[in-house]
């Protein structure tokens, strides 16, 4: 007995090896942690049961019999975070470079199937060189095996992506359908095809990292939704991002206790400009409402005229989507349309009331717009939102401007409740624009156009744009001086929290992609 318990022992310490000392310190020494240090900081110490240890690769051509590794370059396995259960692959890049084989793929489906079966998040840690080209087209079914299971978790499970490493090829798209990707700077790239391809079929000379890499993801393609300095930031990031989320989709995310108090946030008050004109940061007035240091933003590099992001409102979390003014006024345009849309649909897949606070001025005009489908990628967000049947609560700030007014989770779009400040602008468009057009002939014909311009422009806005008229009509519910916003949204969100909607019976709808 004793020779086989050292049998297994040795086995044991060769597959946490993976592809040995020498791999092992080069991985080291590009600021990069191995496989199973990846996981053992993300879990809580101790609670890390691994599956499929002893599994190698069944490739016997180009002389593979001879090259087996235990584990077959990805440690698989399940644990906890605070406590919460969690399912995990890591890709092991001292074996093969990673490199996804036929087994290699089975155990990280293996591991997605438990997830799915019990309800709970599965995150993956990307560090791989791509297909193992010694399989052929037995590696690229795996790819296809764990793509089909990604498109089958989704919105029933939460999907996690750290990429923490190469990341190329086919091997994107499995990060790339799940909820959240988190990009390690200056040591990860995505990419479907690389600077060497690039070159030979546009001649475009590039950069791994110009190409794919962390910061051109989370500003230019909004394909990472957060970025990470290091490995250890990274798996922090993940940490606290599952804090804001449930286990599944038939639960709800895990609320802190909170004690309600002075609930009264005069900084509030001052915050938006009488100017009308004049851009403020929209993050015073989130910090101003939630929950203090409670604001997770995503895709803050991307589309910035939109903020979207998890928070925790008397100790529950909430999404928010809101415009943001120091960003091309806050307009909506292709990518923030998009961005927003993504968020809502993530939001109401897994149980999380939607916070819309709202200062537009309408979409962006251009060629640039119309060629790139504004049409088409605005009507996303308006899709998302009158999609959503979670609690939903509008505040408007300032602006909400012809289309755009409908699309922020208006009242028309199913909202269930809707304030708006007294600084509120509800109008088909702006004073100045709308007087131009009403007001043409008589203009034109006065002695000092631009003096009568000036004074038609303060007759619309006196009779429309603000808030009054809009409540008259119960578009708005309540307007509300800024300083009780949070207090309002607190007893709003707790009213709504049973909220239950039945929804025609279909098998999907059809979401202009």
């Amino acid at each position: 007995m004793d020779d086989k318990l050292r049998k297994l022992e040795e086995r044991i310490a060769l597959a946490h090896l993976g592809g040995g000392e020498k791999r092992i310190e080069k991985q080291h020494s590009k600021k990069k942690l191995t496989a199973r240090e990846r996981i053992n900081y993300l879990l809580d110490d101790g609670s890390f049961e691994e599956m499929g240890i002893m599994v190698t690769h069944r490739t016997t051509d180009f002389g593979m019999e001879k090259e087996v590794y235990f584990g077959d370059g990805v440690v698989t396995g399940y644990g906890t975070v605070n406590g919460r259960l969690v399912y995990v692959y890591a890709q092991d890049f001292t074996v093969f470079g990673g490199a996804l084989s036929e087994t290699h793929a089975e155990k990280i489906c293996k591991v997605m199937d438990l997830a799915m079966k019990v309800g709970a998040p599965v995150i993956g840690l990307n560090d791989s060189g791509g297909a193992r080209i010694q399989e052929g087209v037995k590696s690229l079914g795996g790819y296809a095996d764990i793509f089909y299971r990604n498109v089958q978790a989704s919105g029933v499970i939460p999907q996690l992506s750290a990429i923490m490493g190469p990341c190329a090829g086919g091997a994107v798209y499995s990060p790339a359908m799940t909820d959240f990707i988190i990009m390690v700077e200056q040591s990860s790239y995505m990419f479907v095809t690389g600077p060497n391809v690039v070159k030979t079929v546009t001649n475009e000379e590039v950069t791994s990292e110009e190409l794919g890499g962390a910061n051109t993801h989370a500003s230019k393609s909004g394909v990472a939704h957060k970025t990470a300095a290091n490995d250890a930031a990274c798996l922090e990031d993940i940490k606290k991002l599952l804090g804001y989320l449930p286990q599944n989709n038939q639960e709800k995310a895990l609320a802190i206790p909170y004690e309600l108090g002075d609930e009264i946030r005069e900084q509030l008050r001052n915050i938006v400009p009488d100017n009308a004109n004049k851009p403020y940061d929209m993050h015073d007035v989130i910090q101003g409402i939630i929950d203090e240091d409670s604001f997770y933003e995503i895709h803050k590099d991307y589309a910035e005229n939109i903020i979207v992001g998890f928070a925790r409102l008397g100790g529950r979390s909430i999404g928010i989507v809101a415009n943001q003014p120091m960003f091309l006024a806050g307009v909506l345009d292709v990518d923030s349309s998009i961005k927003g849309a993504r968020f809502t649909r993530f939001c109401d897949a897994f149980n999380i009331p939607l916070l819309v606070l709202v200062d537009v001025p309408g979409f962006l005009p251009g060629t640039d717009q119309e060629w790139n489908a504004i049409i088409m990628n605005g009507a996303k967000l308006l899709y998302a939102l009158s999609e959503a049947t979670v609690p939903r609560v509008t505040v408007i700030t300032r602006k909400a401007y012809g289309g755009a007014y409908d699309v922020m989770n208006s009242k028309h779009i199913g909202a269930d409740f809707n304030f708006a400040w007294p600084s509120a602008e509800i109008a088909v468009m702006g004073a100045k624009g709308a007087s131009e057009i009403i007001f043409r002939r008589e203009i034109a014909a006065a002695d000092d156009p631009e003096a009568k311009l000036k004074e038609k422009e303060a007759e619309y806005a006196e009779k429309f744009a603000n808030p009054y008229r809009a409540a008259r009509r119960g578009f708005i519910d309540e307007i509300i001086l800024p300083e009780n916003t949070r207090r309002k949204l607190l007893k709003a969100f707790a009213m709504l929290e049973n909220k239950e909607v039945v929804t025609p019976k279909k098998k999907h709808g059809n979401i202009p992609l």
